[in-house]
């Protein structure tokens, strides 16, 4: 258990990086999809399905292939 700890310890400045990452990648993600009415693929439900439980591929994929056009007229 204690050598559970020390392995945490030791890649814990690996781990932060990342996981502030993919907290910035959802949080935005997830403000886009729920200010956005407009989705090329699925809708705000899936959308937010995907960018909460699919960590970092799931914003990444949001951003890359689901997000709609911004442009009204």
């Amino acid at each position: 258990m204690n050598n559970n700890w020390q392995l945490l310890i030791k890649y814990l400045p690996i781990f932060i990086p990342i996981i502030i990452l993919e907290l910035a990648l959802m949080i935005t993600a997830l403000i886009h999809v729920l200010r956005h009415p407009h989705y090329r693929f699925g809708n705000k439900v899936l959308w937010i399905i995907i960018v909460v439980f699919i960590q970092i591929i799931g914003p990444i994929v949001y951003f890359a292939f689901g997000r709609g056009d911004d442009f009204r007229g």
